[in-house]
């Protein structure tokens, strides 16, 4: 919070005192607040205060790695080597993330977006529980020939669990918000 200190008398009344040729004291005149007003709270004051666009844009950050993998995924291996490629698994995540930061960052601006926030935050929890049985598959039917695609795919299982931490908080605060 930005802080002045300076006088508040009103300057000027003791010189004309002085050119006048009078030796009285000056009258000294000071502000003083006769109300005080509360501060209006806008709509969504109490979640907006939570900073929600920045786990927005974690989402999304984690929607563009999703997507970047899936890339990978896509031209290194074939259709029938595992679920994880042949499902499009993480483009799909990916996908459903970067466009649930996206409203979820737009929250500030149109606080409308509150229900479809929810909505598709909940979708994506959805989504990333089923993608992360797909690779829970794969996984266990690995073959060790292809070592790198499993690191892979662990670390896609772990983008996963960040993608579902981030947007079940997300659903609580607009659930609490909703209540109140």
């Amino acid at each position: 919070m930005a802080c002045a200190s300076f006088d508040m008398d009103i300057q000027g009344a003791e010189e004309e005192l002085l050119r006048a040729g009078r030796r009285e004291p000056p009258i000294l005149q000071y502000y003083q607040a006769t109300a005080v007003e509360p501060d209006v709270k806008g709509p969504l004051h109490d979640l907006l205060q939570k900073q929600p666009a920045v786990l927005g844009s974690m989402q999304m950050v984690t929607g563009l790695l999703s997507l970047g993998m899936g890339f990978v995924f896509a031209t290194t291996q074939t259709m029938d080597q595992s679920l994880f490629t042949l499902f499009r698994v993480s483009h799909l995540t990916g996908i459903f993330f970067l466009i649930a930061g996206l409203i979820t960052n737009l929250l500030f601006k149109y606080p409308e977006l509150v229900h479809a926030s929810l909505r598709v935050n909940c979708g994506c929890i959805i989504v990333a529980f089923i993608a992360a049985c797909l690779i829970s598959v794969d996984l266990a039917k690995w073959k060790s020939e292809h070592e790198q695609h499993l690191m892979m795919e662990v670390l896609e299982l772990c983008v996963l669990g960040l993608e579902v931490f981030l947007s079940a908080v997300l659903c609580f605060w607009f659930l609490k918000e909703k209540r109140s």
